[in-house]
């Protein structure tokens, strides 16, 4: 039974590994690089924080 349990987790593991190989090609020859390191969340935070000293 374990040994089937760690082929069981071996095999998730391998699939989830290719799945984010597949994500990650997928999104890399999707979106250009200035969009995938811009951070338009944290521009439109700074703007709505307001800061006392």
């Amino acid at each position: 039974m374990w040994t089937a349990l760690s082929y069981a987790c071996w095999g998730i593991s391998v699939a989830l590994a290719l799945w984010m190989l597949y994500d990650w090609f997928k999104i890399d020859t999707t979106y250009s690089e200035e969009v995938l390191t811009s951070s338009r969340e944290g521009e439109l935070e700074a703007v709505s924080e307001k800061h006392r000293v």
